[in-house]
């Protein structure tokens, strides 16, 4: 059991903490990210970092590669500390490359989604005033038709298979281009190639920049799924304090040189960022990068060549992989945890998973703005019981009703929190850092949730998409996990509707498993289930749920059907 203090009386959850969990980590191990990389690189040279499709780094090679693009930032370009310099591009052995030099750099990433159109381009660099980016060739098209408007005054440029051994990389790249046909025709005019770039960096020293914990690591966008996205500050610090709240967490279960993490989601995004990238960078484990987790069957078959020990990802993710012919033929007797966050992990699916692998599937909750993690389930209790977990070392939870006040236990309120990995504000916003910090210095994260006397805290869900129907609070995830139990189901999502009787009614958009399944069917299945008033009032078939580049379902276009 976890000591407590006088100070942390109030931390109910500290209780349930393993007995390996100290209540409070020390940010101070590591002054920055770039002392990390600088740590680990040294410690564990002849391991292996990376791999992706069969090509590898060692520690040396990240070592070796992220100076030489160092080097090249600053005495090539003339880049400074503070700097912002853009990262477009899939999870390939590039992006640790790219983001290790652009911080040892004394440079800030700016982590960006290959997949956005134009017009979301255009609006995070000129927002995050980036001065370079790097970005894979089969996106450069988007990039094309904004750079005129952009800060951006050097674009380098990679293709798939730059880092792999020759000649499979000329292989890799004409197959990609010409065979495949995935990079459209693109024009860019002075456009760097990274090799190139690696080349003219390498001769010369990288300049090793004094960082401490207010240096700004990242400017992490989120998702914009509500409007157009924000920069979320990420100081060195705040990565700092997550990654050791990860390591305190998970400590017990890690060997250091020993483990093997699968990436499947991409490393743009903050969670795979701070918990493959750098968890297991500091421990010496090897990250698997998965490029394309869309292809299923690629994915496992890239799956059965590893004994892999750690895995992440979104419930829509798992519930791919336990429908993929295959899957439940790969050994996992290595495996110690499955980490869910992003999304909630549905208790059909934490029950499949648990089948399948032998192993338990715990959920984690975070945001882009507190570096990711704020609650994670106990690692000796892995099974799915409903809950985000307990808020981890040195984080504070509370949570609020409208006017900030706390509420009772076993109240739904607004999730707030304070600790070390709360974002310092949004970039350049405010008005914005106004409205979402409470007077006392939470940050309101906009997810409602109730907590057990326990400490235990439920997500109930986003306060923008509660449904009222006929003045009672129905919560979308509490809809969708009760249909997703149904047999016939393979994937689906709640929205309300408008109506003209109860205000609002309840709408469910269902991907069958079972081609024979009928609305009376689910609709008997919900009764069941659900009070009278959360039994959806209509149900919609479709082929397949939009959602995000990192398996987020998106309601809001479903809103528009």
């Amino acid at each position: 059991m976890a000591k407590r203090g006088a100070a942390e009386a109030e931390k109910v959850w500290l209780n349930e903490y393993g007995s390996d969990v100290p209540a409070e980590i020390d940010p101070s191990t590591f002054s920055s990210v770039a002392e990390l990389v600088d740590r680990s690189c040294e410690k564990f040279r002849d391991l292996t970092a990376y791999e992706c499709m069969g090509d590898r780094l060692s520690y040396d090679d990240v070592d070796r590669l992220s100076q030489d693009f160092a080097s090249y930032l600053q005495n090539v370009l003339g880049f400074h500390k503070g700097d912002r310099v853009a990262v477009m591009m899939p999870n390939l052995l590039q992006y640790p490359v790219a983001i290790f030099g652009i911080l040892r750099a004394g440079m800030v990433v700016v982590n960006v989604n290959p997949l956005y159109t134009p017009r979301e381009l255009e609006h995070q660099l000129k927002d995050a005033g980036a001065r370079g980016i790097v970005i894979v060739e089969n996106f450069c098209t988007t990039l094309q038709e904004v750079l005129g408007r952009t800060p951006v005054e050097v674009v380098i440029t990679t293709q798939v298979g730059d880092m792999a051994s020759f000649p499979k990389s000329l292989i890799t790249n004409f197959v990609v281009k010409r065979v495949k046909k995935m990079v459209p025709a693109w024009s860019i005019p002075g456009a760097v190639p990274f090799r190139t770039a690696l080349a003219r960096g390498k001769a010369q020293p990288m300049h090793r920049m004094a960082l401490g914990h207010e240096d700004v690591a990242f400017l992490q966008y989120t998702g914009g799924t509500t409007g157009l996205s924000k920069g979320a500050t990420l100081s060195h610090g705040n990565i700092i304090a997550n990654l050791m709240q990860m390591r305190a967490w998970m400590g017990g279960h890690l060997v250091e040189g020993e483990d093997l993490v699968v990436t499947a989601l991409p490393l743009y995004h903050v969670f795979a960022l701070t918990v493959n990238c750098l968890l297991f960078l500091s421990v010496g484990g090897k990250n698997v990068l998965i490029t394309n987790p869309r292809d299923m069957p690629g994915f496992v078959k890239e799956l059965s060549k590893h004994r892999f020990t750690a895995f992440t990802g979104v419930n829509t993710l798992f519930n791919g992989l336990l429908n993929t012919p295959g899957f439940a033929e790969i050994d996992f007797s290595a495996l110690k945890f499955t980490v869910g966050g992003g999304a909630a992990v549905q208790q059909a699916v934490a029950g499949k998973w648990r089948e399948v692998t032998g192993r338990g599937l715990t959920e984690g909750y975070g945001l882009s703005e507190t570096s990711p993690g704020v609650c994670f389930g106990p690692l000796h209790q892995p099974d799915w019981n409903g809950t985000i977990g307990l808020p981890l070392p040195s984080t504070d939870v509370s949570l609020r009703d409208d006017d900030h006040q706390p509420v009772p236990v076993g109240v739904p309120g607004e999730l707030c929190v304070k600790g070390p990995q709360v974002m310092r504000g949004y970039w350049n916003k405010p008005e914005e850092n106004a409205k979402v910090f409470t007077p006392d210095g939470y940050l309101k994260t906009g997810d409602v949730a109730v907590m057990s006397e326990s400490g235990y805290f439920k997500i109930v869900d986003r306060k923008k998409d509660m449904i009222l129907v006929s003045g009672f609070n129905v919560y979308p995830n509490e809809i969708e996990d009760v249909v997703a139990r149904h047999p016939g189901v393979l994937e689906c999502a709640c929205i309300g509707i408008p109506d003209a009787k109860t205000g609002e009614a309840v709408k469910v958009f269902v991907v069958k498993k079972d081609a024979a399944l009928t609305v009376e069917a689910l609709r008997e299945h919900c009764k069941e289930l659900l009070t009278g008033y959360k039994v959806p009032k209509l149900f919609e078939f479709i082929e397949a749920l939009p959602k995000s580049n990192v398996g987020k379902i998106l309601r809001k276009e479903l809103r528009g059907k």
